[in-house]
């Protein structure tokens, strides 16, 4: 399943971190109720950052769980110095590299002969969007993994480009080029998968 998420304004997204962030600290204290909202305020977020950085819808609910008990499991720790969105988004990273270090440590077996074309056929068809989304996922997995994780931090999962800074460990001019030129790159790469074939000679 793919995971959208329409772009929030700067204001509706400051009121969901401090909301969010609220919701964790009182969690932290055993509020049941704060901690299904603070799920339900930043799971699409983490779903999205989860699909696009992994580059596998198919896990990619199996790894947003993972993030989510990571986190309750050191909520304890959580101060609220950065945002819970922050703080989630770093979780989920690293859960997505132990998933890949997990993966890459474990032999494959498979009873087909054709492995590929048999995961080709588990996957869904005719969705609203699918093969967008399909798309989409394609163009980004051929960008740099730097590029591509600042594009979807800043223009998927909506941080700005300071808070990605932050999140990423580097300048926000960093940012910005790297968004720039991510988004150059998609827009190569979608107007050449436009352009009609040449007429052979």
């Amino acid at each position: 399943m793919t995971a959208t998420v329409l772009p929030a304004s700067r204001t509706e997204r400051a009121a969901t971190d401090a909301a969010a962030t609220a919701w964790a600290l009182a969690a932290r204290s055993g509020d049941r109720h704060a901690a299904e909202r603070f799920v339900r305020a930043l799971h699409n977020d983490v779903l999205c950052y989860v699909v696009h950085l992994s580059g596998d819808p198919q896990t990619a609910h199996d790894l947003t769980q993972d993030t989510f008990v990571r986190a309750f499991g050191s909520l304890h720790r959580f101060e609220g110095r950065a945002s819970a969105r922050t703080w989630l988004l770093s979780i989920a990273r690293r859960a997505v590299a132990d998933s890949f270090r997990h993966a890459a440590a474990r032999p494959r077996l498979a009873d087909t002969s054709d492995w590929q074309a048999a995961v080709e056929r588990t996957q869904p068809r005719g969705l609203p969007g699918f093969e967008e989304g399909v798309a989409l996922l394609d163009l980004l997995d051929a960008l740099p993994d730097e590029r591509r994780e600042a594009f979807v931090l800043t223009q998927v999962v909506g941080l700005s480009y300071e808070e990605t800074a932050g999140f990423t460990g580097c300048a926000v001019g960093t940012v910005r080029s790297r968004v720039s030129r991510a988004r150059a790159a998609l827009e190569r790469q979608f107007l050449g998968a436009e352009a009609p074939a040449a007429p052979a000679a």
